[in-house]
């Protein structure tokens, strides 16, 4: 398995995960234009990825999508619950509808229902080979029994969104302050060290933080918080960027 974030943040999200010949693309909050540019520089092409995969409706996460349809033959796997937000974009007979275990080929897939102020958001748990991914943005807290099925897993690409005294002394009215700390909001570096605190394991190789605030947090504050629970150095801990793609992480 190999895994690349190709942008994190407000301004649009995009990941890459490669499992043998099954080639999975996370959300189009980039435009398609950079999504081909980046995979040329890898000898990548989009044509032969199996599917897209979309998180939720907004549009750091679906930005490109309308260009994405347009110029590929790629199906899109959503929750059917997912498909009213989408349906003034999305033909009918581009989804495939997902239930909460899925196979996209060799590869075994299962729904991390997020809490997001939208009508559907997911993560995903990404299986190939024996090789677990975690991803999980865009969510005010992980339900139990999701953050049960997380533990000790190879890689995790996780929210840390906001550190909270940035976040309530910063420029947002109120209501956006409270939309961003509440249940239906995004993680604070805070609450996403101690989910990671309880998942990883001896098999985590990176954990990677995306979806850093560009004005209620730092790549330093969020890259401390969760530096203080790891337990070991074997850990790589990286930062998702919004302007530049991350290295291929591999395990």
């Amino acid at each position: 398995m190999k895994v690349k974030v190709l942008a994190s943040g407000s301004k649009g999200n995009s990941t890459i995960v490669l499992c043998g010949d099954t080639m999975i693309l996370i959300d189009v909050g980039i435009s398609y234009t950079q999504i081909m540019r980046m995979l040329e520089e890898h000898h990548l092409s989009l044509f032969d990825f199996s599917a897209l995969l979309i998180t939720h409706n907004h549009s750091d996460h679906i930005r490109g999508l309308s260009t994405f349809l347009k110029k590929t033959n790629i199906n899109i796997y959503i929750p059917e619950a997912m498909y009213p937000d989408l349906s003034k974009i999305v033909p009918r007979n581009r989804c495939v509808f997902i239930e909460d275990n899925f196979q996209i080929n060799d590869v075994a897939i299962e729904l991390i229902h997020t809490s997001h102020d939208t009508n559907c958001s997911v993560g995903y748990l990404i299986k190939h080979e024996e090789k677990e991914l975690v991803y999980v943005t865009d969510t005010g807290y992980i339900n139990r029994k999701f953050l049960q099925k997380m533990k000790n897993k190879d890689i995790y690409i996780l929210e840390s969104n906001h550190d909270e005294v940035m976040l309530m002394d910063g420029p947002y009215p109120r209501y956006l302050k409270e939309r961003v700390i509440s249940d239906r909001g995004h993680l604070s570096n805070k609450t996403a060290s101690k989910y990671l605190e309880r998942s990883i394991g001896n098999k985590t190789k990176y954990i990677v933080l995306a979806h850093i605030s560009e004005k209620n947090n730092t790549k330093e504050l969020a890259y401390q918080e969760t530096k203080k629970v790891l337990p070991n150095e074997n850990i790589e801990l990286l930062i998702a960027k919004q302007e530049e793609e991350t290295d291929f992480l591999e395990v």
